[in-house]
């Protein structure tokens, strides 16, 4: 008889294991970068860089090979179309930039780009063609690494689809906030000062954590600090609490996670000492903030409610000024003594800002190519000293320098069509635990919105990539519902998320909504 032989073919996995698995390598990427990012001072070198772009991409092509993609909100399917050909239309401005183009096509879009190539003695008339950009190695360079935040933020809109996920995310920068404000201050203290494993030679005096610059120090916590007032606001429905005696009202809140709430308080006090120390101008005026804009968006949702709730009010009053109270009395005095040293040696922001208001109304359309500022800006310095500045001080006017006004319109466009959209909807929302994470991402938005007026924090790494996941964060929390969630991935976590409130059909809200589009 002859002998068969059974040839075992390799089995292929299920398709949902299959999807299973790559979710979980994006959600796993997506948390690895937030908390690699701040580590190698901030990931401003090259090499970071590269890495965050790759791991992007790498990311993206996961998500393409899944088969069976998580459902997203149909309101917030709707609500992107905008932004897609927004964000879209910026990569593809950015490519025009670095093309070579006829001179006489550049001179017409850009005039001054061929007179300040000719002043500097660059052969222009020698070239068949020539680009938007003056340095389109630079423009390509930082459109790659624009299109890692963009591709970022893609996939946390269109994976992070359960209350779980959203949750790790903000638990993962807590505790990044929290050790970097720690770590700060323990190198502060520090005989022998260090950023990691590098020996720290500037800002000795200040806190920086793994940052170089203490601002950027400053910049990354005043994000993280409004996400952990959220998550407070979010465990503890404040409404409940009219017309209860103090026991009842001591029960109920110690019934909804007191122990994690006040860990959560610890983490915001640790931050705050962290930003103290600091030393930064804008620190100051970060925390007060972002704890005014808590106070009045608070009092903007509670004055749309149909009874009053005095005893919100009331503590909301009551908590303003008391962290407001203790944070200025630790801090205003030796920020106030080092304002009034900046002061007397006077201060270069100003003029950078003139001189790249200059640099705009030479280039106010095209701007000078994306990633260009610090090739351009000497040529705009008074009594030609060439000042090695490499960034303007202020994210929007730098931006702005280098994209022109179609660039802008892309790129600050679909920034703002996502925060206004989700504001809006975060307005009609009843559900307690949305409302307070939705404000909580609103607020760190704005804080760093404000800031980025007088620094550039929006071009370091770490705080870009912040600012992406929490912008496309807040939009997920705001459109979060039922209906986003499939079945079989629905949590008990979930289903206290997504509680029907007792005055408010929270599904109906989505109806309301959809009128407004």
């Amino acid at each position: 008889m002859p002998t068969i032989y059974r040839i075992r073919l390799p089995r292929t996995p299920h398709p949902k294991n299959k999807d299973e698995f790559l979710l979980r390598v994006i959600e796993f990427g997506i948390l690895g970068l937030l908390l690699f990012s701040p580590l190698p001072a901030a990931s401003v070198f090259p090499w970071a860089i590269t890495l965050i772009a790759v791991v992007s991409i790498l990311l993206t092509i996961c998500y393409v090979l899944i088969e069976n993609k998580p459902e997203v909100n149909p309101l917030l399917v709707r609500r992107l179309k905008w932004p897609r050909y927004l964000f879209g239309g910026f990569l593809l401005y950015v490519a025009f930039q670095v093309i070579p183009l006829p001179v006489g096509l550049v001179k017409l879009l850009s005039p001054h780009a061929v007179v300040l190539r000719e002043a500097f003695s660059f052969q222009v008339g020698e070239w068949g063609a020539i680009t938007l950009s003056l340095a389109p190695f630079h423009t390509i360079r930082e459109g790659l690494e624009m299109l890692s935040y963009i591709l970022i933020g893609f996939l946390v809109i269109q994976t992070v689809t359960t209350s779980e996920k959203i949750k790790r995310i903000i638990y993962l920068c807590i505790g990044m906030g929290v050790f970097q404000a720690l770590y700060g201050i323990f190198e502060l203290f520090r005989g022998d000062p260090h950023i990691l494993f590098m020996q720290k030679t500037i800002n000795l005096e200040k806190a920086t954590g793994t940052f170089i610059n203490q601002n950027h120090f400053a910049g990354f916590l005043e994000m993280i600090i409004p996400l952990a007032l959220a998550l407070i606001l979010a465990r503890i429905d404040l409404f409940s609490l009219s017309g209860m005696d103090l026991k009842e009202k001591f029960l109920r809140i110690t019934a909804k996670g007191f122990t994690s709430n006040v860990m959560a308080l610890i983490c915001v006090f640790v931050m705050c000492l962290g930003l103290l120390f600091s030393r930064s101008r804008a620190a100051l005026f970060s925390v007060f903030l972002t704890f005014f804009l808590f106070f009045v968006m608070s009092l903007l949702y509670f004055g749309q409610l149909r009874r009053a709730r005095p005893v919100v009010r009331t503590f909301l009053n009551v908590s303003f000024l008391a962290v407001l109270v203790i944070f200025l009395y630790m801090g205003i005095g030796s920020n106030l003594k080092r304002f009034e040293e900046e002061e007397r040696f006077g201060g270069d922001r100003p003029q950078y800002w003139h001189n790249t208001v200059e640099m705009i109304g030479d280039f106010p359309l095209m701007g000078t190519g994306l990633g260009t500022f610090a090739f351009v800006y000497p040529a705009y310095e008074e009594e030609n000293i060439y000042a090695l500045l490499i960034h303007a001080h202020n994210d929007w006017l730098e931006y702005f320098s280098e994209l022109g006004l179609v660039g802008m319109v892309f790129l600050l466009g679909g920034v703002l069509f996502l925060f206004v959209r989700s504001f809006s909807l975060w307005r009609i929302r009843r559900n307690a635990e949305i409302k307070g994470l939705g404000l909580g991402g609103l607020v760190a938005l704005i804080v760093m919105g404000v800031h980025s007026i007088t620094d550039f924090n929006l071009h370091i790494p770490a705080n870009m990539l912040l600012f992406t996941i929490i912008l496309c964060l807040t939009t997920v929390v705001v459109h979060y519902g039922k209906r986003d969630l499939t079945p079989t991935s629905r949590t008990m976590e979930d289903d206290t998320l997504l509680k029907k409130p007792e005055t408010t059909d929270w599904e109906s809200e989505y109806q309301v909504a959809g009128e407004e589009e």
